[in-house]
């Protein structure tokens, strides 16, 4: 499988490597009387591949939803390239053109065609012509594996089929950040692997990724940094070999027994 996507321009980068591609102050969100997030602070670097990890309800989701706004932070300041998003005059639609992600369900368009569904953004956002936008339309999806379903509509592929259309459909609109929301829970097990080798394809390219996942062979082989979560915050990071391998806390070691071991539990 080829690479997914062009390597990180030397220009752009050598700009953007004096600051963080992402930066999260005192992050709080609440939905009415629940508290979700409690005060996150996390920077993420030109080119840093981040996975996020820990027990259903500590936070995970909402933080990234958080970062692109499609949740509003109850306090806190998010930066993504530099653009201050929780400023109430920010340019949202601008920002957000920075910014790809991948759900755990694929939304993708039932009626449209694999390829219209990675191009209608294109067309509609950046006001690409057909023909441009089907062009880089049809490399993405080569470089996903999933070339020959260009005529296909999403109910005739598989979920692993579909999940990489949407990589693509994202990667389509140029992000300089990545976020993915446990982009394999959805799919059968037998077509995970797909799925992840796009991601790692993906991550060789430079690409700066966000990754709530709860598969640990993935974060231990292609994460920079490994974050855990419980109860809304930030309970410790580091590298792959220091909180999966070696982890300080308590609370970390119990999640990874669960995660890693479950039959002995």
């Amino acid at each position: 499988m080829s690479d997914v996507t062009e390597p990180v321009e030397e220009a752009e980068a050598a700009v953007l490597l004096d600051r963080p591609m992402v930066s999260i102050k005192g992050l709080h969100k609440s939905f009415g009387d629940l508290e979700v997030l409690r005060g996150i602070d996390v920077d993420v670097r030109p080119g840093e591949v981040v996975c996020v990890i820990g027990p259903s309800g500590s936070g995970k989701s909402t933080l990234l939803r958080c970062v692109n706004l499609l949740e509003q932070p109850t306090a806190g300041e998010i930066r993504v390239a530099g653009d201050l998003l929780t400023h109430r005059d920010a340019d949202l639609d601008r920002a957000r053109r920075h910014i790809g992600m991948v759900f755990q369900q694929f939304n993708l368009f039932p009626h449209l065609s694999v390829l219209d569904n990675v191009t209608i953004a294109q067309r509609r956002v950046l006001k690409l012509g057909r023909a441009e936008a089907e062009e880089t339309a049809r490399g993405l999806l080569a470089s996903v594996g999933v070339g020959d379903k260009a005529g296909e509509y999403p109910a005739r592929l598989s979920g692993g089929q579909q999940q990489r259309v949407a990589i693509a459909r994202a990667l389509a609109m140029k992000p300089k950040l990545m976020l993915f929301d446990e982009p394999t829970s959805a799919l059968d097990p037998e077509l995970v692997g797909d799925v992840l080798n796009v991601m790692r394809d993906l991550a060789r390219t430079g690409m700066t990724m966000m990754v709530v996942t709860h598969e640990m062979a993935f974060a231990r082989e292609v994460a920079d940094r490994v974050i855990f979560m419980d109860g809304g915050v930030i309970v410790e990071e580091g590298t792959p070999g220091q909180v999966i391998g070696d982890p300080r806390h308590e609370r970390t070691r119990a999640f990874l027994r669960r995660v890693l071991h479950p039959i002995e539990d």
